[in-house]
């Protein structure tokens, strides 16, 4: 077993004994590995090892990446976990299958036009502030119940869950408990929550989905 695989199979152990120490029922959480800057051969192990879910952050390197791995190995569900420009909504429709980062109407209905030309239609995630960081992409809390009312109302999009990154510098906890109660009070069920170093804590705020990258496929190389 490559090092990859072993840690995926760590982690995976590592989220099904969050899931029983939270009360979560078995299965309830789904791991998403993020591949992101990790090429082709990086990926193939993790594949092997039963790994289908993945999520990447840019649309072009998707593109580049996963149509060669999705011919060589089945059910793959492509996540995309970062910020999409409205331009880029055609190539993001075609080559994702759930979508994390709605944060801008123009997104949400640059998306929807796409979906419906191409017959594809994607669940979506909307994208959540919680630290209200200035640099960072999603709906501010406040603003939050609005948003989804008109993404799901007034746009037509399939608004399955809401996602966040939390400050680095704050817990995580209080940032997962905010998006929890967002979501129970817009009967909302999905929540992406938790990355390597705080997915546990995730599980015990009703994390149905966990993002982990270095966790599973080592340090990244950003040069």
């Amino acid at each position: 077993m490559t090092d990859a695989a072993e840690r995926l199979a760590a982690t995976l152990t590592d989220i099904n004994k969050a899931e029983s120490e939270f009360g979560r029922a078995s299965g309830s959480v789904t791991l998403i590995a993020v591949s992101k800057t990790f090429d082709s051969a990086s990926i193939r192990p993790v594949l092997e090892a039963g790994q289908r879910v993945f999520g990447e952050n840019r649309v072009q390197e998707a593109m580049q990446k996963w149509p060669g791995l999705r011919d060589d190995f089945d059910e793959i569900e492509l996540h995309l976990i970062g910020p999409l420009q409205s331009n880029k909504a055609k190539e993001a429709v075609a080559t994702f299958d759930v979508i994390h980062t709605v944060d801008r109407l123009k997104i949400a209905k640059a998306l929807k036009s796409e979906m419906d030309r191409q017959g594809r239609q994607l669940p979506c995630f909307i994208q959540v502030n919680t630290g209200e960081e200035p640099q960072k992409a999603g709906i501010a809390p406040q603003d939050v119940d609005a948003f989804i009312s008109a993404c799901r109302d007034d746009v037509g999009l399939d608004i399955v869950g809401l996602m966040c990154i939390p400050p680095v510098d704050e817990a995580p906890g209080e940032h997962f408990a905010l998006l929890e109660k967002i979501a129970a009070r817009n009967a909302i069920k999905g929540l992406s929550m938790g990355m390597s170093s705080d997915y546990k804590t995730a599980v015990g705020f009703g994390a149905t989905h966990v993002r982990v990258g270095s966790a599973i496929f080592g340090a990244r190389d950003y040069r």
